[in-house]
């Protein structure tokens, strides 16, 4: 996730870290090349047809009303996975408070709470698609090769707090209400998985590019009359809008990726690490800081 202020007329300028420039700069130029050999075409050898910018312009209508709708549709994707996530964090501080409260054993109380940093650190490397995460190895070396070490975490905590309540170690309030927090932790586990495993329908995309280089290639003929050799310039810029928004909600979509405007899942994690340090005797760690302004 991109961390920087306002940016100022400078950055606005040059600023290229969280900008989609060098994304679309390529099929920017494609287009522009494209629309400078068609001004050429209909100023120099006379042989394309003058069309009505008004046909042009109600096609350009129609596209924008369906990039707004892509780029809803994406950004409500990466909201819902930011609430999951806060979510998270929120149960988990919740977690240790409770077993604070109810696990008398403190043996027993930080293999709760070392399980619980575990299914977060192999639930985040799970959503990134990260075979060997050097965090989640590290909380959880014996449960990188499960099939599903999130759920594995988890159930090795089940297993803890059942095994408590049948030695009388737990009590029948405490297993119900640390059983419910457990439920809502397993509930955003499961809505997460949901956003990953189920991306926007790819006919989306196909209609949606395709359906911007259509427009971008006819735009130099509804304008070549009127703005002559500023055609491609115009058809570079309109291309660049365009282009960025279907690249932004492409990002957008994909939340747990590591592209600058993801979520930050590491940033995430560490602030569960220090929320749960005191309930573990130990040193809280330092928060994740971003760097050159993008914070993972």
């Amino acid at each position: 996730m991109i961390l920087r202020d306002k940016p100022s007329p400078l950055d606005l300028a040059f600023a290229l870290k969280g900008s989609i420039v060098p994304a679309v700069v390529r099929p920017v130029a494609v287009v522009a090349v494209a629309a400078t050999l068609l001004t050429g075409l209909g100023l120099r050898f006379e042989v394309l047809p003058v069309v009505d910018p008004v046909a042009v312009t109600v096609f350009g209508l129609a596209l924008s009303l369906f990039l707004g709708f892509r780029n809803n549709a994406a950004y409500e994707r990466w909201w819902e996975a930011r609430k999951l996530w806060g979510g998270l964090l929120a149960d988990l501080r919740m977690l240790a408070r409770e077993a604070e409260l109810f696990i008398a054993d403190p043996v027993l109380r930080a293999a709760v709470l070392r399980d619980a940093l575990a299914f977060a650190h192999l639930h985040r490397a799970r959503l990134r698609e990260i075979a060997a995460d050097p965090e989640a190895l590290r909380h959880a070396p014996d449960l990188a090769g499960t099939p599903n070490p999130p759920c594995a975490a988890l159930d090795r905590l089940t297993a803890r707090l059942a095994a408590a309540h049948r030695d009388d170690g737990l009590d029948g309030f405490g297993a119900r209400a640390l059983s419910q927090r457990l439920a809502a932790i397993t509930l955003a586990q499961a809505g997460n998985e949901r956003i990953a495993g189920t991306p926007l329908p790819f006919v989306y995309s196909l209609l949606i590019y395709r359906t911007i280089y259509i427009y971008c290639l006819l735009l130099p003929v509804a304008l070549f009359a009127a703005a002559g050799w500023l055609t491609p310039v115009i058809v570079a810029i309109v291309a660049y809008v365009f282009l960025g928004l279907a690249e932004v909600s492409e990002e957008m979509s994909h939340p747990f990726g590591t592209a600058p405007n993801a979520l930050p899942l590491d940033a995430i994690c560490r602030a569960m690490e220090i929320s749960l340090a005191p309930h573990l005797g130990e040193a809280a760690p330092e928060p994740l800081a971003p760097v050159e302004y993008l914070l993972s």
